[in-house]
């Protein structure tokens, strides 16, 4: 096998799971503005097609050899004993609203809704690539089209993210031919992300990385989810000019952790 296929087909690594109606992305072309960045992964990828023409095999996803990104302020690590079970990149929506009878009020998060892409290969072999592809995933617009898989990366749809209520994020992470878990989790704790961090399609800073801890009935023994290398997504200061309610696009990683 050619080292370009054998590399395709393990970045593409993973299982569809049925879309609901939450945003899509529309991976037929990139935004004019977004050329740079997709760029700039094709000459990585490049560079790995270089690198696996050397390879008799192909790369094994081995998840032990995943680090997960340090944040600025370090968030608390995963529980002693648990194991990292999945790494997906979610491209979706913040959702906020606003008290417009105020408009010096701060916007209030609502919740969120995203498509998440199957990364764990990824993230275990070519962090450099991983830590990419929030950036890439947000050069590229929402759609409603069905579950593809996420543009120049081949990465198949793992799951779906979405608020039970306005302080229950939940991931459905069950496909027709495994199940990874479901959970419904609260917050644990945050941090800004970095200054450097990329912003959103309308300029918005990134928004906080997060440690998340599952709630009771959680699924395939998941216990915390961690929001990394967040793109976009922030709300104004304040709700002048916005409306009552209103969504900001965004793209971060995700990281489960389980239990044995």
């Amino acid at each position: 096998m050619h080292a370009t296929t054998i590399l395709v087909s393990f970045l593409g690594a993973s299982t569809v799971t049925a879309a609901p109606i939450w945003p899509k992305v529309n991976w037929d072309a990139a935004k004019t503005d977004g050329y740079d960045t997709v760029s700039e992964y094709f000459n990585m990828l490049a560079q790995k097609v270089a690198v696996g023409k050397l390879l008799s095999i192909a790369p094994v996803c081995d998840l032990s050899k995943a680090k997960m990104p340090a944040a600025p302020e370090p968030l608390t690590p995963p529980s002693p004993g648990l194991t990292l079970s999945h790494v997906a990149i979610g491209r979706g929506t913040q959702n906020y609203t606003c008290d417009t009878a105020n408009p010096t009020a701060a916007p209030v998060l609502a919740g969120a809704v995203a498509t998440l892409f199957n990364a764990s290969c990824v993230a275990s072999t070519y962090p450099d690539l991983l830590n990419m592809l929030p950036k890439l995933a947000m050069q590229f617009n929402l759609t409603t089209r069905e579950g593809s898989p996420m543009g120049p990366t081949n990465l198949i749809v793992s799951g779906t993210h979405f608020f039970t209520n306005n302080t229950t994020p939940f991931f459905n992470l069950d496909t027709e031919q495994y199940k990874i878990g479901e959970a419904g989790c609260a917050k644990d704790s945050q941090t800004p992300a970095p200054s450097d961090a990329p912003v959103g399609q309308l300029g918005e800073p990134a928004v906080p990385w997060l440690r998340l801890k599952t709630r009771e009935g959680a699924t395939g023994n998941l216990q915390e989810v961690y929001r990394l290398e967040t793109v976009g997504g922030s709300a104004p200061a304040t709700c002048e000019g916005m409306p009552a309610t209103f969504e900001r696009q965004y793209a971060a990683q995700y990281w489960f952790w389980r239990s044995q």
